[in-house]
């Protein structure tokens, strides 16, 4: 992959991949317990492609309880001078880690980043060792899986699954104190940005951090603090700049996606010891009576549903181009926003999403199984995740469940309605500045949007559906396709947005391919799907009573052929049409 800093809202000079070749074994019995056990290596795998990718190296698919990871590396003379951090981004499900064969940490939790300080595991000289155990029982639904199937071969909507490191691992260089974690929430309404930092190692004494606010060639902020236990949590005021003109250009929006950039230096007395960089951005969301407002104004989402898979390396993209591609290619589209679906997506996607300008709903992968345990791994999971990501200015909709996977029998069982509650309360409460979709696709309980999963391809029976004429007590009393129902008992409609969160899934495969092509309908000729697709987007685009909507999909994914590209991303049709049925303008105008 290409050398792009893995963590861009925290981010140091001094780092080092350690992507590339290392020694791997499967190990389907759970035979070894610690790295001396392990005297055979037969296979090598290129880090941070999973073993069941063909972009690894190794592309077996079979079903693999656990894996282990080994590789050499040459510490910089200069990582001598202070910690030095192991980081991985993502490694599914179960990891431990060990430096020189000294255990330095353990996680769960496939999707989201967890790091070491291995300073008291180097050796002596240049020459380290570092290696990985991952479990991941590819049956166990008690754990958030997302799109991974469970099955020996991708059935229906399920895709190949991923095993072990899947996100860039990578070393970096600190001081015996430093920035730990960063976080930022502007606040439109006071014109002013709040910002934390928490500091790690120590001491933690006389102790200064100043904070650079810096848009284009302008310096917005240029403060100084005193650290005190070890935090710095403080309101930054800008200069209003009145003229509203003037304030919009500050503004972060897909069309216009402003970001403040930052520099961040820890002190302790008049020794500068850490510096990072990072960024934010001016933006609020929030619920005006039946409309999503953006900074205030009321804004339709044009979404695309995104797997976020490539044919040759799953869930990991082939490289930051790959990330950065999709964001432009969602954006000439006409969409100005994506819903990532069942997956916490790597940091760098959410940086082009920042940069280039897209709004994104992050969704929670699902467990299959309802117990107490499945729910204590999808809430330590969640909460990592928000920590993560809750400085990017993209994300804008936290999505804990979608369509009940997870939590079955709402309707009759109060367990797992009072755990789709929990998680919309808790999510709430870990970020009050964004909305959340408690339940996507039907039996809304709490929930700050009503999202609609209807996959009718009849563009007449959706204008009917969904009319002007329909109020929207009928879609909540109304019973939809199995008997579902829109919100449950209890939970009546509150006036909240609507947005059609899924529909479309029309399949097409060129005639020349023969494979399985899983859609909701399908056309044989690639004028009948063009005319198809655009027309329901015109429809839904059209409609009243939707503060937004969600075409499914961004791009073909193994056997689900519904893409408006194709799994290499190659437009079905010219991408500019797309951009018109989406949002009824020139690209140049809509994007």
């Amino acid at each position: 992959m290409n050398a792009a800093y893995p963590r861009p809202q925290l981010k140091r000079e001094s780092w080092l991949s350690l992507n590339g070749p290392w020694r791997f074994a499967f190990d389907n019995d759970l035979r070894f317990r610690t790295p001396r056990e392990i005297s055979h290596w037969p296979l090598t795998i290129h880090v941070p492609f999973a073993p069941e990718s063909a972009k690894s190296g190794i592309g077996d698919l079979g079903f693999h309880r656990a894996c282990w990871y080994e590789r050499e590396f040459d510490l910089p003379d200069d990582y001598r001078s202070g910690r030095v951090l192991l980081h991985f981004g993502a490694v599914d499900y179960h990891a431990r880690v060990w430096v020189n064969e000294t255990k330095v940490t353990e996680h769960e939790g496939g999707h989201t980043p967890f790091s070491a300080d291995i300073t008291f595991a180097l050796l002596p000289g240049r020459r380290q060792r570092v290696t990985v155990w991952a479990e991941d029982d590819p049956q166990d639904l008690e754990k958030p899986r997302g799109k991974q199937d469970w099955r020996p071969e991708p059935h229906s909507i399920w895709y190949p699954r991923t095993t072990g490191i899947w996100q860039t691992v990578w070393l970096e260089s600190v001081a015996d104190i430093y920035v730990d974690a960063l976080r930022w929430t502007p606040d439109l309404e006071r014109w002013e940005i709040a910002f934390s930092a928490f500091l790690a190692g120590g001491p933690a004494e006389n102790l200064r951090l100043s904070v650079r606010l810096i848009c284009g060639a302008h310096v917005l902020a240029d403060d100084s603090y005193q650290v005190i236990g070890g935090e710095i949590h403080r309101r930054i005021g800008l200069a209003d700049p009145g003229v509203e003109d003037y304030r919009n250009e500050m503004l972060w929006t897909p069309e216009r996606p402003t970001l403040l950039n930052a520099e961040i230096k820890l002190w302790r007395g008049e020794r500068l010891v850490d510096t990072v960089r990072s960024y934010t951005a001016l933006r609020s969301i929030s619920v005006q009576r039946e409309r999503i407002v953006l900074n205030s104004r009321p804004y339709c989402f044009r979404m695309v549903l995104d797997q976020g898979y490539w044919p040759d390396s799953l869930m990991t993209a082939p490289d930051d181009d790959a990330l950065k591609r999709d964001v432009e290619l969602a954006k000439a589209m006409g969409f100005n926003g994506v819903r990532k679906h069942q997956k916490i997506e790597d940091p760098r996607y959410l940086y082009w999403a920042d940069v280039l300008g897209l709004v994104v709903f992050e969704e929670m992968p699902s467990a299959y199984r309802f117990t107490p345990k499945s729910i204590r791994r999808l809430l330590r999971e969640w909460t990592e995740a928000i920590a993560r990501d809750s400085s990017h200015p993209c994300i804008v909709i936290w999505v804990p469940f979608n369509e009940s996977w997870g939590v079955p029998d709402m309707h009759a069982l109060p367990a797992p309605r009072d755990a789709v509650a929990a998680f919309y309360h808790l999510t709430k409460t870990l970020d009050p500045t964004r909305l959340v979709i408690g339940n996507d696709g039907w039996e809304s309980s709490a929930t700050d949007i009503i999202g609609i999963h209807d996959y009718d391809t009849n563009p007449i029976h959706l204008r009917v559906r969904y009319g002007p004429e329909v109020k929207p007590q009928e879609l909540v009393d109304r019973r939809w396709a199995g008997g579902r129902i829109l919100t449950l008992d209890g939970y009546p409609h509150r006036g909240q947005p609507i947005c059609l969160t899924e529909f479309g899934g029309i399949a097409y495969v060129k005639p020349d391919e023969d494979r399985e092509a899983w859609g909701y309908a399908r056309c044989q000729e690639l004028d009948e799907y063009e005319a198809l697709c655009c027309t329901l987007l015109e429809v839904v685009r059209t409609t009243a009573m939707f503060s937004g909507f969600c075409y499914t999909q961004f791009a073909d994914t193994f056997q689900e052929a519904n893409g408006l590209l194709f799994a290499d991303r190659t437009p079905k049709i010219p991408l500019e049409r797309i951009a018109a049925a989406v949002c009824g303008e020139p690209p140049h105008v809509c994007a």
